[in-house]
């Protein structure tokens, strides 16, 4: 998994198709990977653990048959639907697949079977949800995800508080010496790239900002130019 290895000065941009247009998902997908997409991020969302419905495995396995992007599967799902979603999404052509933290009372055996499955394995925090439990699975994971809006819609706003979370994050995991990304989902635009970046995330989410611009090439582009400081 070297490709993996976090480096600052390359941080990855993943755009949320849960923002795209229906209508024109293939062509605005085609559009951030001619940008310099390094991700897309799928949310599936289930109405339970979430207020809300979005995909299932047939759209990530079409979008995954595009060859474009490497995909990025968020589940925010609830713990029944965890026995199939995970191999179903991982047969979808899944290079990520994060699962949350508050689903499942046997969290180091959901991660340890998506690694089973040649995935890439991932937890999510919601914004009310502590980190303290990281330490006990970081050897497990490839990436953390965190929150920064309350999941199961798009728009909302940053919340602020959760920069000191990642920064938190950051430490666990240069302290404990592993190779795991920090991605960060939620209000992520022009103004909240910087931030989040500099308190140590490598992976930045963005549904309305990419998607409901009149460009969203130009918009991806945007968004590491501000990662950097530029």
């Amino acid at each position: 998994m070297a490709e993996d290895i976090h480096d600052r000065q390359k941080v990855k941009v993943a755009p949320s198709v849960l923002s795209a247009h229906p209508l024109k998902l293939e062509s605005q997908v085609r559009q951030v990977a001619s940008a310099g997409a390094d991700m897309l991020h799928l949310d599936i969302m289930d109405g339970n653990f979430v207020p809300n419905l979005t995909f299932g495995p047939a759209a990530a396995k079409a979008l995954s048959s595009m060859n474009l992007l490497p995909l990025d599967v968020h589940l925010m799902v609830s713990a029944a639907c965890l026995d199939w979603a995970v191999p179903a999404f991982a047969e979808a052509g899944a290079r990520y697949i994060t699962v949350h933290q508050e689903v499942t009372p046997h969290l180091s055996r959901t991660l340890r079977s998506i690694r089973e499955l040649g995935v890439r394995s991932a937890v999510a925090l919601n914004p009310s949800t502590s980190p303290d439990f990281l330490p006990y699975v970081l050897d497990e994971i490839d990436m953390v995800l965190i929150m920064t809006v309350n999941p199961g819609f798009g728009g909302q706003a940053f919340i602020p508080a959760m920069l000191k979370k990642i920064e938190v994050v950051r430490e666990m995991i240069d302290r404990a010496g592993v190779q795991c990304e920090i991605e960060v989902d939620g209000g992520i635009d022009a103004a909240t790239a910087g931030e989040v970046v500099a308190k140590g995330a490598t992976i930045l989410v963005a549904g309305s900002y990419v998607f409901s611009a009149s460009d969203p090439g130009a918009a991806v582009c945007s968004l590491k130019m501000c990662s950097r400081g530029r």
